[in-house]
């Protein structure tokens, strides 16, 4: 009887959850709150846990899987992924209008009226998913259009796609394109300069890393979207025209952009350029242009392709517009992570209908290469940026001013550093109003001082109230002014409360991570505190005694002193003293060296009987062991639970030692994290 009810509340809670990711993801309309979506998931992964046969490929908690792929694979696509033709403007078009009337005109079908549909061009990459017996079975990138990449595992964590589909169509496959919204996008950017690493250079570019990326759960964490605009059976398409198969598509549970218009002329198709030319910048996700199909599949037929492009579909390209005029002024603009970007402040011009009086100067090497000064004519670019670029100089003004990298922050005050090796200037002050958000929001976060209920909305009102101004100020609020903030009630403002004084027992390691210090994330604050006892003796630390400390090199040394060399960390740091927090590491050893675990590498892989696999790494960590998320050759123990996947076969193929629970368990003796 256990095993009935709890099989029903299982397809229940499957139902409810993809129910709601279709309303979230492809919808983008919400019924419940994150919350209550979270504790369902949360209760589904309870009982899959506990009755694991019940499992289904396309149940909700199987969009993420715990094993990091060891390669990729290619196969052959269906039929060819054509690429389209482009007409970079209106007369173009006309001739592809014409070329098709000529063509239908001499076959038997021309004798029907056609109809074009136009479908924006989304910029991202094209995905094929094929589904047998209903369920997803494969995804595969558009490759050389021939034969593509195999995806699988990382498509199935983009929520707008099925992992099921229910219909007349159980074997069927789907093409569409992979796209990372414009928010998703700056979120990934942000992340990634805070980590010292290369930005991707547009939506599409980070797209297509995320999809190719080795570990599911990163590519989960980005965010990535899919939009599908072509239904096929046995590679030919599956009914009579494209409309019909967006519109079939959209009742399968697919996303289908719903930016999309019948026409039956180049006229109606003109309009419908033009419409979304003006519009562009108002969408959610990047569009390079219109796609215009013919919308009969037997005038497609008809028409054929080319070796290289159908005949009966053509994209059209919107231009980048160009236009000169006079850079006034360059002001510094400091980002959330401390970044100073440099920005051309011009006269007004006006550039596709809107007036532009600004554009990006990305950082020093690039006004440098363009050799631009103020008082210059430039020629500047807007296409699908909102913040146009400065493309070259046009003339050289008559009283020209050069432009230098202030020497203290233009908002705070604050230190302006430049690393070796890096093009981008940063304040170092944490309490930079610039960055306060991103401070604020990094300091509660859960593997930091796990302030619960802290998130970004509460965050923006504290901010918008100035209530804070760094997060020491967070340990003198009171019940009364958490309860004034919106939607807060008594209950959540004491608990909210509460959950702010006992992150004051938070143990050193998370205080150093706390601090937000470039390149100083969870282990390597571990590693200072075992080398430096307490918060004194690291802020008084030389860069070549930070160098001493295990794993610590000069980039990251320099960081460090950069950071407590600034006054306003120091008194940063000073109020959190003053606000209680743990400035001294309470182990005798800090980390607790184990013979036989410390300097040894793990990899986690499967459920562990009694341990979350963030406690199993922090008990690793804390004994000086190391935790990677890839078995190679310098593996010295794979720790194995139920349901270990491929991390196991591998580590049994290379020789890897492979433990369970209780031998690891056995081998920390009675180590645990220090606190």
């Amino acid at each position: 009887m256990k095993l009935d009810a709890d099989s029903q509340e299982i397809e229940r809670l499957r139902d409810e959850l993809r129910k709601h990711e279709h309303q979230y993801y492809v919808l983008d309309q919400p019924l419940i709150s994150d919350a209550e979506y979270d504790r369902m998931m949360r209760r589904l992964q309870e009982l899959e846990r506990t009755h694991p046969e019940t499992v289904t490929p396309d149940s909700p908690t199987q969009r993420v899987g715990g094993a990091p792929r060891s390669g990729t694979g290619t196969v052959p696509h269906s039929s060819p992924m054509l690429s389209l033709d482009n007409a970079l403007n209106e007369e173009e078009l006309a001739a592809f209008d014409r070329r098709v009337h000529e063509l239908l005109q001499a076959a038997p079908e021309g004798r029907t009226p056609f109809r074009y549909v136009a479908e924006l061009k989304l910029d991202g990459l094209s995905m094929a998913v094929r589904y047998r017996a209903s369920q997803l079975a494969i995804a595969i990138t558009r490759g050389d259009g021939r034969e593509g990449e195999v995806v699988t595992e990382n498509a199935r964590t983009i929520r707008s796609l099925p992992l099921s589909v229910h219909g007349e169509f159980p074997d069927m496959e789907a093409r569409g394109e992979v796209v990372m919204p414009r928010p998703a996008f700056e979120a990934v950017n942000h992340q990634r300069e805070i980590e010292g690493l290369s930005l991707f250079a547009n939506p599409r570019n980070a797209a297509a890393g995320t999809l190719r990326m080795l570990d599911s759960r990163v590519t989960a964490s980005r965010r990535l979207d899919y939009y599908a605009y072509y239904l096929l059976q046995d590679g030919q398409p599956a009914l009579d025209s494209q409309w019909e198969s967006l519109d079939t598509l959209e009742q399968l549970g697919f996303k289908v952009n719903p930016h999309r218009k019948l026409c039956n002329d180049v006229g109606e198709l003109l309009a419908v350029i033009r419409e979304w030319g003006a519009l562009r910048e108002q969408l959610p996700y990047e569009i390079d242009g219109v796609v215009v199909k013919v919308d009969s599949r037997r005038q497609q037929e008809a028409l054929g392709s080319t070796a290289k492009a159908p005949r009966w579909a053509i994209a059209f390209k919107y231009a980048a517009v160009q236009v000169e005029t006079e850079l006034e002024r360059i002001t510094v603009q400091v980002g959330r992570t401390g970044a100073l970007t440099p920005v051309a402040n011009l006269r007004p011009v006006e550039v596709s209908g809107v007036t532009v009086s600004r554009a990006t100067l990305h950082n020093m090497d690039e006004i440098e290469r363009l050799g631009v000064a103020e008082g210059d004519t430039v020629l500047i670019e807007r296409s699908g940026d909102v913040i146009p670029k400065v493309l070259r100089v046009v003339q050289q003004g008559r009283h020209r001013r050069f432009f230098t990298m202030p020497a203290e922050c233009p908002v705070c005050g604050g230190n302006v550093v430049r690393e070796p090796g890096e093009v981008a200037y940063r304040c170092v002050n944490a309490n930079c109003p610039a960055k306060i958000r991103e401070t604020l929001l990094h300091f509660a976060s859960r593997s930091v001082m796990d302030i619960d209920g802290l998130g970004d909305v509460i965050v923006d009102q504290l901010l918008t109230r100035e209530l804070v101004r760094n997060p020491a100020d967070l340990y003198r609020l009171t019940v009364e002014q958490i309860e004034a903030l919106d939607r807060m009630g008594r209950k959540s403002a004491e608990n909210l409360v509460a959950a702010i004084a006992g992150s004051r027992n938070q143990p050193l390691p998370r205080v150093i991570s706390a601090l937000g210090i470039r390149f100083v994330g969870e282990r390597t604050a571990q590693l200072l505190a075992a080398a430096f006892p307490g918060m004194d003796e690291l802020m008084a630390a030389s860069e070549e005694e930070l160098q001493r400390a295990d794993e610590i090199g000069p980039k990251v040394a320099r960081c460090i002193r950069d950071f407590f060399a600034d006054a306003h960390n120091r008194a940063f740091v000073e109020e959190l003293r003053e606000a209680g927090l743990q400035f001294r590491f309470h182990s005798p050893a800090a980390i607790a060296r184990v013979e036989g675990v410390a300097g040894k590498t793990f990899v986690l892989t499967g459920t562990l009987p009694s341990l979350s696999r963030e406690d199993a790494k922090a008990r690793i960590e804390a004994v000086g062991g190391k935790v990677t998320g890839s078995v190679s050759g310098k593996t010295d123990f794979v720790l194995a639970g139920a349901d270990p996947g491929s991390k196991l076969e591998r580590a049994q193929t290379l020789g890897v030692r492979v433990i369970d629970e209780a031998e690891f368990l056995s081998m920390l003796g009675s180590a645990s994290p220090g606190d």
